[in-house]
């Protein structure tokens, strides 16, 4: 059994009573607090100075003060296994549906069935979900369809994980909130759509009968490449979808070049923002038609 010394070490210097090892150990921690050189948190947890916890302790407090075999979850286990863009203030749990009530508080509490040794990593600390389980968990639970279809572009397009692997954990699942947007998306970044503006670009494409685009097109530069959102080669025509990371001065910048580089290689380069996709589109398909038409295309 590890000793105390041990558990302090791989927890951050956060414990739970019930993992003490002995009775001496009780003692020692009982009279660390009592002269006010540790603290407790929570009842039946114990931190190891008498300060402010660190955020990676309150992870470690929010796990051991909840009921046995419970674990981080959604957004909380997904940043930290390098999700970015999602960060929350409230941490997500997961507690096994059998477990008792628990007097956790401020943080979001999942009740669950499924939660065994498929659905929490064996190794990871704090313990957590699986990435795959954490990400689809963190899409259904998401206030809306579009938002939860965010999420699993973005850990797509941030190389965390494949989409068949999350295609697999959907599968897992039993009832599942925004199931069918969440498919849809792992159908999406399965295909190139790297982002949530640009999943709205190809169906604004369908809706309006355009021709479909190849997405995510590699044009190459002295150096490297440049990957277009939406091209029509033989058209000479490509889209730039610009969300709202393009707004910084940086990605301004780099955006003229990278655009003003590849209209002198003799293609159009039309640039749409996300907020025309969703609230003009018909502006937007026009935009397009026109330029196809230019370019050559039938119509």
């Amino acid at each position: 059994m590890r000793d105390l010394h041990d558990l302090l070490t791989e927890q951050s210097g956060v414990v739970a009573a019930r993992q003490l090892p002995n009775l001496a150990s009780y003692k020692l921690v009982r009279r660390n607090v009592r002269a006010r050189r540790w603290s407790s948190p929570h009842r039946g947890v114990y931190l190891a100075h008498n300060g402010e916890p660190t955020p990676h302790q309150h992870l470690w407090i929010t796990v051991l003060a909840a009921p046995p075999g419970s674990a981080l979850g959604g957004l909380t286990a997904a940043h930290l296994d390098g999700l970015r863009g999602f960060e929350t203030e409230r941490h997500h749990l997961v507690v096994p549906s059998h477990a008792r009530r628990t007097a956790v508080t401020n943080v979001h509490l999942h009740w669950s069935h499924r939660l065994g040794q498929d659905d929490v990593h064996p190794n990871k600390q704090p313990p957590r979900t699986r990435l795959p389980r954490s990400l689809v968990d963190a899409a259904s639970w998401m206030n809306s369809a579009r938002g939860a279809a965010t999420v699993i572009l973005a850990s797509v397009q941030q190389r965390l994980i494949r989409p068949v692997e999350l295609l697999d954990a959907v599968g897992k699942r039993g009832k599942l909130r925004h199931r069918k947007h969440i498919v849809e998306a792992i159908a999406d970044a399965d295909v190139g759509v790297a982002s949530l503006p640009e999943q709205d670009f190809a169906r604004l494409c369908i809706r309006y009968r355009l021709p479909h685009p190849t997405r995510q097109a590699v044009v190459p530069r002295p150096g490297g490449a440049y990957y277009l959102d939406a091209d029509w080669d033989e058209f000479g025509t490509c889209v730039e979808v610009h969300g709202a990371q393009h707004l910084d001065q940086l990605h301004w910048d780099a955006d003229l070049h990278r655009q003003s580089a590849i209209a002198a290689g003799g293609r159009r380069v039309l640039q749409v923002s996300s907020f025309a996709i969703r609230n003009q589109p018909h502006v937007v398909a026009d935009l397009v038609r026109r330029a196809l038409l230019t370019g050559g295309w039938a119509g």
